[in-house]
C-alpha cells in the first residue's frame, strides 16, 4: 500500500516515524515551505521534511494545494492512501478522491469534541480529564469525516500542552499503523460523527495570555498550562512583564486580595473566592527562566508585599 504523508510539525513527525520503523510504503512526503528562523532569517526546513531527506524520501513543498499542477502532480504520484497529519493545509475535494482508499487524518483530540485547530490545547484550558486522538476519514467539512479508531489518554493534573502534545504524538503514531493494518486487512470500521455532540478548539491569540487573578485558581491554573509554550500566561510585577509556565494548585484558608502573594517563601499566589496557584517556574522581563520560589526569594520582599498584575 502506497503512502503518501502530508504533515509539517514534531507532532506528524512522530507519525511519519512510526511508518518507517514499521517499513511502510511512504512514496513521498508534502510539508510546508521551509520558513526564515532566527536572528539571521535563514530558512528552516521542516521536522517532517528533515525526517523524510534522512531516509531518502521525495518530498514536496507547494504553497498551495489547489493548483491543477499540484493535484496532477499527486495523481502522478499514484498513492493508495494519503494520510494528514498536522500539514496546515486544507485539502480540495479533487485530491480528497484521488486515492482509492481515501485520504486519513489523525486528530489530537476525541472527536467529535474538539474540532478545530488546537484541539490540545483546548482541552487543557477547558480543564479535561482525558482526551486522546482520533484517526478519521477526510471529508469537506473541518474534522466531521467518519472515525476509524480512536485512543484515549489521561490528562496529568499539571501536564502543560507542550507536554500533552509529546504525549499524543506517540498514541497518535501507534494508532496510525493499527488502522493502516485494519484498511489493508479490510477490517476498518467507519463511525458516522454526532454533529449534536461537536465542540470546536478555536486558535490561541497572545490577547487571552494575560492572567486575571480574580477567577478561581483551577481557571488560572488549566490556562496556563494550556497555553505553554505558547503563547504563554503572564501577569506583572513593578511594571514589567512576568511569563508563567508552570503552576500548582493550593488549599488555603483565609481570603485574601486577588493577585497577592501569600507566602514569605513559596510563590503562592491569592486567586477568586478564597482559591489560591503556586507558580513553580516564571520568567520576569530581562531576566531568565527560573523557579517561582527563587524568584519570589530574590525579591526580599515582606509578606503580602508582593502583589501580581499591578
Amino acid at each position: 500500500m502506497n503512502i503518501l504523508f502530508m504533515g509539517t510539525p514534531d507532532f506528524a513527525k512522530d507519525c511519519l516515524a512510526e511508518l518507517i520503523e514499521n517499513k511502510l510504503s511512504v512514496v513521498g512526503v508534502y510539508t510546508n515551505p521551509d520558513k526564515p528562523k532566527g536572528r539571521g532569517h535563514k530558512l528552516a526546513k521542516s521536522p517532517v521534511k528533515e525526517l523524510a531527506e534522512i531516509h531518502g524520501i521525495p518530498v514536496y513543498q507547494p504553497s498551495s494545494l489547489r493548483s491543477q499542477e499540484v493535484i496532477e502532480e499527486i495523481k502522478g504520484i499514484n498513492p493508495d492512501i494519503i494520510i494528514v497529519v498536522a500539514y496546515g493545509k486544507i485539502l480540495p475535494l479533487e485530491i480528497l478522491e484521488i486515492p482509492a482508499k481515501g485520504c486519513i487524518n489523525v486528530h489530537g483530540s476525541l472527536l467529535p469534541k474538539y474540532r478545530g485547530a488546537a484541539p490540545i490545547q483546548r482541552a487543557i484550558i477547558d480543564g479535561e480529564k482525558q482526551t486522546g486522538v482520533t484517526i478519521m476519514h477526510m471529508a469537506e467539512g473541518l474534522d466531521t469525516g467518519d472515525i476509524i479508531l480512536k485512543e484515549t489518554y489521561n490528562i496529568g493534573e499539571n501536564q502543560t500542552s507542550g507536554e500533552l502534545f509529546e504525549a499524543l504524538a506517540k498514541v497518535g503514531a501507534k494508532t496510525l499503523v493499527k488502522t493502516l493494518e485494519q484498511i489493508k486487512n479490510g477490517t476498518a470500521t467507519r463511525e458516522v460523527q454526532n454533529d449534536e455532540l461537536s465542540t470546536y478548539a478555536h486558535m490561541l491569540n497572545k490577547e487571552m495570555a494575560e492572567i486575571d487573578f480574580s477567577k478561581n485558581a483551577d481557571v488560572i491554573h488549566n490556562s496556563i498550562r494550556g497555553l505553554n509554550p505558547w503563547p504563554t500566561a503572564f501577569t506583572s510585577y513593578e511594571g514589567k512583564k512576568l511569563k508563567v509556565f508552570k503552576s500548582e494548585i493550593v488549599e488555603i484558608e483565609n481570603s485574601f486580595p486577588a493577585g497577592t502573594v501569600i507566602d514569605e517563601k513559596k510563590m503562592i499566589v491569592s486567586c477568586g473566592n478564597n482559591t489560591a496557584v503556586h507558580l513553580t517556574e516564571v520568567l520576569l522581563e530581562g531576566s531568565k527562566r527560573m523557579n517561582g520560589d527563587a524568584f519570589l526569594v530574590g525579591r526580599n520582599k515582606s509578606k503580602y508585599e508582593v502583589v501580581l498584575g499591578k
